[in-house]
Order: C-alpha cells, then sequence, then structure tokens
C-alpha cells in the first residue's frame, strides 16, 4: 500500500469566492432576535407553574426528585415566624404575597399545617380533661385518639389538597398566573391563627370559644379573600369571581368542624332533683307533711 502526501491547497481553504463557515445559531442570531437567546422550555418550569425561575435555577433534576424541592425549604426560623406573624394583621393581607411572600416556600407552611394537627388534638383533650373534671359527673375520661386522625385528615385535606384542586382547576382555565408553590403557601400561612386559638380554647368558656372561633374565621378567610379574589377577578369570564362564594363557604364548613369536633366539650356541674323530694315521695325521717 502506497501514501500519496497531498499538499494542502490553500485556495479550497477561502475558494475562490472566498467561502467561509457560518453558524446560524451563534451570538449574531442571538443578538438580532433575543428572544432566541435562551430556548424556550417545555412543560410547567419555564412557564412558572410550579414556581419561580430563581428557586428552579438552584435545584436540579425533575420534580420528582428530592433535589427539586430542596430550594423551597431553604429558609431561616425568622423568616417563617415573620410570615406567620404577618398573616394576623388585616392591612398586610392585600400585599402579603408580593412584598411578604416573595420567593414562596414550602418549610413553613408544611409546619404551620402540622403544628395545627397537634394542637387542636392536644388542646382539645386538655380542654376535655379539665371540663370532664369540673363537672360533677364521676365517669372518668377517656383520650379520643380517633380526633388525632381527624385533625390529620381535615387539616391536610384543606391545607394541601384543596389549594392544589383550585390551582389546577384555574390553570385549566387559563386564569391567574400564580404557581402552585403560591398557592400552597398562602394555603398554609393562612392556618396560622387557628394555632393561638387552639390554645385559648382550651379555657371551659362556651361562649368565649366561639367568639375565639369566629375571630380566627374571620381573620383567615379575610387573608384568604385578599390573596384570591385577585387571581380570579382577572379572569375574563366575570363568572369566576364568583367561586370566592365556594371558596368562603368551605371555610366557614372548617371553622364549623373546628368547633364541633374539637371544641364542644362542656362543664356539667347541674343536678336535676338531687336534692329535692319529689311530690309524693317519702319524706325525711322526723318531718311532716306540709298542708
Amino acid at each position: 500500500m502506497a501514501y500519496v502526501q497531498v499538499e494542502a491547497d490553500d485556495r479550497l481553504e477561502e475558494g475562490p469566492e472566498g467561502l467561509q463557515f457560518k453558524s446560524f445559531l451563534g451570538s449574531d442570531n442571538n443578538a438580532r432576535n433575543p428572544s432566541n437567546a435562551r430556548s424556550p422550555g417545555v412543560g410547567n418550569a419555564d412557564r412558572r407553574y410550579l414556581a419561580d425561575e430563581s428557586n428552579q435555577q438552584k435545584g436540579g433534576g425533575g420534580f420528582w426528585t428530592i433535589e427539586y424541592y430542596q430550594p423551597y425549604f431553604d429558609i431561616d426560623t425568622h423568616t417563617v415566624l415573620q410570615r406567620c406573624y404577618t398573616t394576623l394583621i388585616p392591612t398586610a393581607a392585600p400585599t402579603y404575597l408580593s412584598a411578604h411572600l416573595n420567593p414562596a416556600d414550602l418549610y413553613g407552611p408544611f409546619w404551620t399545617l402540622t403544628t395545627l394537627i397537634f394542637a387542636l388534638f392536644l388542646s382539645s383533650s386538655l380542654g376535655a380533661s379539665i371540663s370532664k373534671y369540673l363537672s360533677t359527673s364521676d365517669t372518668p375520661y377517656d383520650y379520643d385518639f380517633q380526633l388525632l386522625s381527624i385533625a390529620v385528615s381535615l387539616v391536610y385535606a384543606y391545607g394541601l389538597g384543596l389549594p392544589i384542586l383550585l390551582w389546577l382547576a384555574l390553570r385549566y382555565l387559563g386564569v391567574g398566573e400564580w404557581s402552585v408553590v403560591e398557592a400552597v403557601a398562602v394555603w398554609g400561612y393562612g392556618q396560622f391563627v387557628w394555632i393561638p386559638v387552639a390554645v385559648l380554647c382550651v379555657i371551659p368558656v362556651p361562649l368565649l370559644r366561639w367568639a375565639l372561633v369566629f375571630v380566627a374565621f374571620g381573620l383567615s378567610g379575610w387573608f384568604l379573600g385578599a390573596n384570591i379574589y385577585p387571581i380570579l377577578a382577572s379572569a375574563e369570564a366575570k363568572a369566576m369571581r364568583l367561586l370566592i362564594i365556594l371558596l368562603a363557604a368551605l371555610h366557614f364548613g372548617l371553622a364549623l368542624s373546628f368547633k364541633i369536633l374539637f371544641f364542644n366539650y362542656y362543664i356539667n356541674n347541674t343536678k336535676v332533683g338531687g336534692d329535692l323530694p319529689l311530690p309524693g315521695g317519702d319524706l325525711p325521717p322526723g318531718a311532716s307533711p306540709s298542708a
């Protein structure tokens, strides 16, 4: 086999007409078309469906991986407490998403709902045992651990399931520009007011407990409405605004469920005919019948 040495011809590189290789995907094209500088993503990430862009750049992998959700739990305790306390201020509710929940997190809502579950169970058990102790009945008090499972189902279904379903429905209808993380964060932080109310409902005064439940219903309802109604109002169909009535009814049902299931204990210290002689009954020894 023979090898033939071929000398490079400079004319082949430049060509008779000065031919050159040119990239149609380079910086020149991006400069002329800024929209092509970043290729549009596919799915929810680039369309801000799941969360803001800054958190997506921090977390790697797909939404099925743990690393994807790590940025939403990267928050300090001081910020979480500040976001919780701010929900108790009615004047701060309309600007909560833009001023206080930027960026949104999942750490605070998760622990708020979890703390509420234990607060409901422990406070209701303690309040019921105190009411039983102050009552005249001799029946011992038994803790109802079924209330714990009820609290878990009720709180997580309302605080996690409802905002996700609402976000999916609004996204399907093309309404709103918020993310599912923001929806869960708003609902989670909005239930913070029930934690101190659950503790105060240990006081065995029925009227006070009704007042506390009413205050918690009003504060949390105003907070949720102030953050959700602007999103519903942005829809082209005006009928979407009526959805706030359904959400208010569900919120009222939650408050009523808390009152009936967890704060419905009372003191029984009445006796019906205990120390009074009944008409026609036996008289005490030495007593004479009255005319």
